[in-house]
């Protein structure tokens, strides 16, 4: 991270990405791009329609309700409040990650080698002159369903998870940021999920940060990684229960990969995931889990966040 900062106190664009754990970090410059097998975008907004789709092999039911229970006892005995659980979906395309990548529709988009791809609908900070945003997602709806968005806004359960991340990431950002607010509380984003279209449950929290951020970037990503919104809360023991429970290693999903243009920065968590292993393409997924959560609706959740936008 000490890297980082010294190319954006300098004014050098980078592109970065991270594991989740925010134990590995990746640095490049422009420069250093041109030789490396990797593509970015952010704000992506050329849009096309396609025809691809992906057949997925998920764990079964039964396996799954094993760790969401397991979950359910942590939060009753009071060590966890939120916590974002994922699994790992064997899948089936005939698209390489190269092909993935071209055709995903989605805001942010990498691509590194034949490792990982993701398309993911979620940023994660946001830097602009001196003010730092962050953007909880929360919620999720087939958009198919009758009355789908009073519906998500008036679930107690995803009210509850929404407003537990927005807390929660309005103190992480409390610890690099001053004047820190919710600018804008659960508005509605529409995404198309494959064949289906979701809505998805936002906020935009806000803070001031001062003139010589660049010089720090580095120490404001570190205080901040994990992502909230994809680990849970309180954030410490949270962390040691996902490793725990979950059935597989997050390695980069989850993570978070950010540019800086040599002005402001952009960053996004890496969700809606596919990694190249050595025994297939598998795709991660999952959700947040409350002492509210349906263990039928969030196992149907992490199966309807596994397709190609």
């Amino acid at each position: 991270m000490k890297r980082l900062s010294q190319l954006a106190c300098d004014k050098t664009p980078f592109l970065f990405y991270t594991d989740f754990d925010a134990m590995q970090t990746h640095l490049y410059t422009l420069d250093e791009l041109k030789d490396a097998d990797i593509e970015f975008s952010f704000e992506n907004k050329n849009y096309q329609d396609h025809s691809h789709s992906l057949v997925k092999f998920p764990q079964d039911f039964h396996t799954y309700k094993k760790g969401f229970d397991t979950i359910i006892e942590k939060i009753k005995s009071g060590e966890t409040y939120l916590l974002n659980y994922t699994c790992t979906t064997p899948i089936q395309t005939p698209l390489s990650l190269k092909e993935i990548y071209a055709c995903a529709n989605a805001p942010f988009r990498l691509r590194i080698k034949d490792e990982f791809v993701c398309f993911s609908p979620e940023r994660f900070i946001k830097i602009h002159n001196n003010t730092i945003y962050t953007y909880p997602m929360k919620g999720t709806i087939d958009a198919s369903i009758p009355n789908a968005q009073a519906k998500i806004l008036a679930n107690a359960k995803e009210m509850a998870e929404h407003i537990m991340v927005v807390d929660l990431l309005r103190n992480d950002l409390s610890m690099v940021a001053q004047d820190v607010r919710v600018s804008r509380f659960r508005y509605i984003d529409k995404i198309q999920a494959g064949e289906k279209e979701l809505l998805q449950v936002s906020s935009e929290i806000q803070g001031t940060l001062e003139g010589s951020w660049q010089n720090s970037l580095g120490d404001i990503l570190t205080t901040l990684l994990p992502a909230g919104s994809i680990s849970g809360t309180p954030k410490k023991r949270t962390l040691e229960i996902i490793k725990d429970i979950e059935s597989h290693k997050r390695q980069y999903f989850t993570g978070v990969f950010g540019y800086f243009d040599g002005e402001s920065f952009d960053s996004a968590v890496m969700i809606r995931f596919i990694e190249n292993t050595q025994d297939g393409l598998v795709y991660k997924s999952g959700g947040g889990i409350t002492l509210e959560s349906n263990v039928h609706s969030e196992y149907q959740e992490m199966l309807d966040k596994i397709y190609l936008p």
